[in-house]
């Protein structure tokens, strides 16, 4: 027996294997079950990632996940190009017996800083495929919403920077907390957990909201903890091997699902 955020869930995924084989766009329902009505704001997340899981079989998605994987290998590459290249260089000058190790030492680093870095170099390069997710999502589920002009690149660059500065902010007031915090073992964890939830859950959803608000005072009508939930979930798969490949894309297709859902609720 499911339980009724079970039943949801398997209802958002029968609704998108439903819409695969008619290829239109499907009519999302995203009413709970009414003795549910007061957690509503519970069942929307996890309905959300069932919808963008179940899309992930869509071309258009698989094209975006294929562009976005092959870009961010590359860049890691080429990061241990460089970094094997100057511990050549700076060995050979100050270290000659240690020479021959520098290769081996530069898989190592690169290997710590991909697993550090990941998250940002991920969500760098899903700026650059961004729309495809949040369009591919719109014609498959919310029809019109897919004719929304794209942002223009004064607007895109803009809020590109905002969220750079973001990120320099927070992480200039977390670092020095969470190296204090070593020395329980688990707070440091938890606070880059927590610094990255919120994080995530901004940029996804204020990436979407760019493309539809009508004014620039208008706020992303997502709730905070819905953000700071999307958030979580996404910097916990960006921790996971194989999965923090998937996790940028899921969270833009979970993020523009979410977005539509408050658009809808307060129309």
């Amino acid at each position: 027996m499911y339980s009724p955020l079970g039943r949801l869930i398997a209802r958002a995924l029968a609704t998108e294997r439903e819409s695969a084989k008619r290829g239109v766009a499907a009519k999302v329902d995203w009413t709970p079950p009414a003795p549910q009505s007061r957690l509503r704001w519970m069942t929307d997340l996890p309905r959300a990632f069932a919808l963008s899981l179940g899309q992930l079989s869509d071309p258009a998605i698989g094209r975006v996940l294929a562009k976005s994987i092959l870009l961010t290998l590359a860049i890691f590459v080429l990061l241990g190009f460089a970094a094997w290249a100057g511990l050549s260089a700076g060995l050979e000058r100050f270290a000659a017996g240690y020479a021959e190790f520098s290769a081996l030492i530069a898989i190592v680093l690169t290997l710590i800083g991909g697993w550090l870095l990941f998250r940002v170099v991920a969500l760098a390069v899903l700026q650059f495929f961004a729309d495809d997710v949040v369009r591919a999502v719109e014609r498959r589920h919310y029809g019109s919403a897919a004719a929304v002009p794209d942002l223009p690149l004064a607007a895109e660059i803009a809020a590109s920077a905002k969220g750079l500065l973001r990120v320099i902010a927070v992480n200039a007031v977390v670092l020095p907390i969470a190296l204090v915090l070593l020395v329980t073992g688990i707070g440091t964890a938890l606070l880059l957990w927590a610094a990255n939830a919120w994080l995530l859950g901004r940029e996804l959803t204020e990436m979407v909201w760019l493309r539809h608000r009508s004014d620039t005072s208008e706020l992303v009508p997502v709730g905070g903890m819905t953000r700071f939930a999307l958030g979580g979930i996404v910097a916990a798969l960006l921790i996971v091997p194989v999965l923090n490949l998937l996790a940028p894309v899921l969270g833009a297709a979970a993020a523009t699902h979410l977005i539509h859902r408050a658009r809808s609720r307060h129309a």
